[in-house]
């Protein structure tokens, strides 16, 4: 039986924000799945991540970062990146308030970990040039000590209620995710912006608030069936067969080089992921979940009535899709 949502104490506001959500067309093919997440699912050992924030030249990254990309043959394709779609559709790169003109706001740490950057550090994963010009404003969640959404420590960005950076360390050294509250139809929603606090959705669904189903809807495996899927089919893929654990948990690799800085904090923070994935009126969006294609809205629309739309019921298990020739393979075996 699945637990009720827990309270995640997001203190009451009038104020709101509108959040569009940018397809920055990039795709990452030929990533070995096993470097990010476990256990090994059979028929699914390479990940084609859908990532929101590649530039189009991968060549100019910091050494550090562009050579990873090369020396494990990673495909990256992007058609256009964020700033040309901003601009064609009428959004100036001076009218953003931060990240892209006045300031780069970065997590704890942040900056006595990678400034200065290349070249005058060889090893940093960023470039002086990033940052060059810009205030880069680190956010210190020791101001609002003890604020809390949730589990996860919190910042109140524009002082009124309506976004929250929240401390989500693990994956990089400075990572956060956000909050935003939007309106939708008159009832007060949230839209959870995970970045890269994991990489599958496996790896925060099912849970013990969102059991996998008995029955799922919409059909992950035949998009256009009416009839529901048999959550059975896929009980045997699950860790100990837990209904309520998550298929995945972060990759431990024995040279250290996993996906996460902190595979203990990353994971820590995935749990307080799992909290807010609980609710609803909360729709989750990671920087790597490529089910959000065909459900959402994208830029230039707006994803703030996302809950009247019931795209986070649509796209909820679709990541099960993943894993069909897991499925099929089974059936050729037996």
């Amino acid at each position: 039986m699945a637990q009720p949502p827990p309270d995640l104490k997001i203190p009451s506001s009038k104020s709101t924000v509108s959040v569009r959500i940018i397809d920055t067309t990039s795709w990452i093919k030929g990533i070995p799945a096993a470097g990010f997440f476990s256990p090994d699912i059979k028929g699914f050992a390479h990940l084609v991540l859908f990532d929101l924030g590649v530039r189009k030249d991968i060549e100019n990254f910091a050494p550090r970062i562009a050579n990873r990309i090369k020396d494990g043959g990673w495909s990256v394709t992007v058609q256009q990146g964020v700033r040309t779609q901003l601009e064609a559709n009428g959004v100036p790169a001076s009218s953003i308030e931060a990240i892209i003109c006045t300031a780069l706001v970065v997590g704890p740490n942040f900056k006595s970990s990678f400034i200065p950057g290349f070249p005058s550090n060889k090893d940093s994963p960023i470039r002086e040039s990033d940052y060059s010009g810009r205030e880069l404003r680190e956010i210190s969640f020791e101001e609002n000590r003890g604020f809390k959404i949730g589990n996860f420590n919190a910042y109140d960005y524009f002082g009124d209620g309506s976004f929250y950076l929240l401390d989500s360390p693990g994956h990089a050294i400075g990572h956060m995710c956000a909050l935003a509250r939007v309106s939708s139809q008159g009832k007060e929603a949230f839209i959870f912006m995970g970045g890269d606090a994991c990489h599958h959705v496996g790896e925060f669904r099912p849970s013990p608030y969102l059991p996998l189903p008995s029955h799922i809807t919409p059909n992950p495996m035949y998009s256009t069936s009416a009839t529901p899927c048999p959550g059975s089919i896929f009980e045997h893929l699950l860790r100990d067969g837990d209904t309520q654990k998550p298929f995945y948990e972060i990759a431990r690799l024995p040279d250290g080089k996993g996906i996460a800085h902190d595979v203990d904090e990353a994971q820590r923070t995935i749990g307080k992921v799992i909290e807010a994935d609980a609710r609803d009126d909360i729709l989750v969006v990671m920087a790597h979940d490529e089910t959000l294609v065909g459900v959402v809205d994208f830029f230039p629309k707006y994803a703030d009535g996302f809950y009247e739309k019931g795209w986070v019921e649509k796209g909820r298990w679709l990541f099960l899709r993943d894993f069909k020739h897991a499925l099929e393979d089974e059936g050729a075996e037996k």
